[in-house]
């Protein structure tokens, strides 16, 4: 069961979208909050939270601060319900979630404002490993990269996990920057 917590400023919009995500059977709303600060309250876990953030504002400055803060999720508030379930179940497990719109933005941003690492820093990796890495920074999700590579769901995930344990990062989030900072993946000319 994921448990939930719901937080907005508006009454009228944390308690839609309390009703909305009771409707699944696997989650549990525990708790609605008026703030951030009085939802961290109700947050108590041994894991801690995982910070799904639904926004009218597609803003940069949000977005990074929210990333810097520990968010794990970043959506705008015109997302579909089916969506919005996936992604609490997304972050739930772990994983890291930004709207396509918003990846594209953080990518050119860091493409940007940071030097490249050499790519020597991502040697530690296999062959395999590097692999996962750049098709998880060319925004395929797990299933995706299956398919792609014929291994399982699975595979992947340990593929994942020991990229990110190599690299000393926390998500995949993390890891797309870390693909782009090393020159593992070039961000591509906008049309």
């Amino acid at each position: 069961m994921i448990r939930v917590v719901v937080a907005d400023d508006h009454l009228v919009v944390r308690t839609g979208f309390a009703e909305l995500l009771g409707t699944q059977p696997d989650f549990a709303v525990v708790a609605t909050a008026a703030d951030g600060i009085e939802a961290t309250r109700r947050l108590a876990g041994p894991d801690g939270p995982r910070v799904l953030i639904l926004t009218t504002f597609d803003l940069d400055e949000y977005v990074y601060d929210a990333l810097r803060a520990g968010a794990s999720g970043f959506l705008l508030k015109d997302v579909t319900a089916e969506r919005l379930f996936d992604a609490v179940r997304v972050v739930a497990a772990g994983e890291a979630l930004l709207a396509p719109a918003v990846t594209r933005r953080l990518i050119d941003e860091f493409a940007r404002q940071r030097p490249g690492r050499p790519v020597g820093s991502l040697a530690g990796l296999t062959p395999r490993e590097t692999e996962v890495l750049r098709l998880v920074a060319e925004g395929l999700s797990n299933p995706e990269i299956a398919s792609r590579l014929t291994i399982t769901e699975e595979t992947v995930k340990t593929h994942v996990s020991r990229v990110l344990g190599k690299l000393g990062l926390r998500d995949r989030t993390q890891a797309v920057v870390a693909a782009y900072e090393s020159g593992l993946v070039v961000p591509r000319a906008r049309p």
